[in-house]
């Protein structure tokens, strides 16, 4: 499971990077969470907000988020 947090950069991308972190550590799931700041990747994915959250490529979620949601979007990928 390859997950990525995508954002510009700016403080709600970065808490975004951190909770994602904190809910795979949490869920003990077995990858490391990526951060890019490369905007085009979201607009490959026919999106216009940042952040996102995504995981093998596809969006899991968009706009922050409390730790619990990430968990709840995470989850729908586990198999």
């Amino acid at each position: 499971m390859k997950i990525k947090v995508i954002g510009s950069g700016c403080p709600t991308c970065k808490n975004l990077f951190e909770l994602t972190k904190q809910a795979v550590s949490e869920l003990q799931i077995d990858s490391t969470v990526e951060y890019s700041t490369e905007v085009s990747e979201i607009i490959k994915m026919g999106l216009m907000q940042s952040p996102v959250l995504s995981v093998d490529g596809k969006a899991a979620m968009v706009g922050s988020g409390s730790l619990q949601k990430i968990k709840e979007s995470l989850k729908k990928f586990i198999k």
